[in-house]
């Protein structure tokens, strides 16, 4: 079986574009997690991220809008397909919503995929807006 994890992130003060740049940006994504990454904004493209833990190909890319990528993380199985990762931007007054939907999540990985996002993009990006500095992870 497969699991699907949402989420819904509020970053204050804010916009859409900022934290789509720094998706889709790879010396933006890497200066805001603290993790090597070679992101594209273009569809189609591959990418590799949180120091090579991760690949995937962007699949739909609305600028501002609409993320959709294929993802799988280096310790799932061979025999475990890609998942598909996506994130809207809802604009909010001075605020950003974050809407996270992560599909085919293998059971072994998902509840540690879902708390990965919070504690290798949500916080750090947080701490970057705030101006504080990003530094490594622990570990993945």
């Amino acid at each position: 079986m497969s699991k699907t994890i949402v989420q819904k992130v509020v970053f204050k003060n804010t916009t859409p574009q900022q934290l789509y740049e720094m998706y889709v940006d790879s010396k933006k994504q890497t200066a805001s997690t603290g993790m090597a990454t070679k992101m594209s904004a273009k569809e189609g493209a591959d990418f590799i991220a949180c120091d090579e833990y991760v690949t995937g190909k962007n699949l739909r890319l609305i600028k501002n809008e609409l993320i959709v990528q294929t993802w799988k993380a280096a310790n799932w199985d061979k025999s475990d397909i890609e998942s598909i990762f996506i994130i809207k931007f809802e604009p909010k007054g001075n605020d950003t919503v974050l809407h996270v939907t992560h599909a085919n999540l293998p059971d072994a990985h998902a509840a540690d995929t879902d708390s990965g996002w919070h504690t290798y993009y949500w916080e750090p990006w947080k701490k970057y807006l705030a101006g504080k500095p990003v530094g490594k992870p622990q570990s993945m």
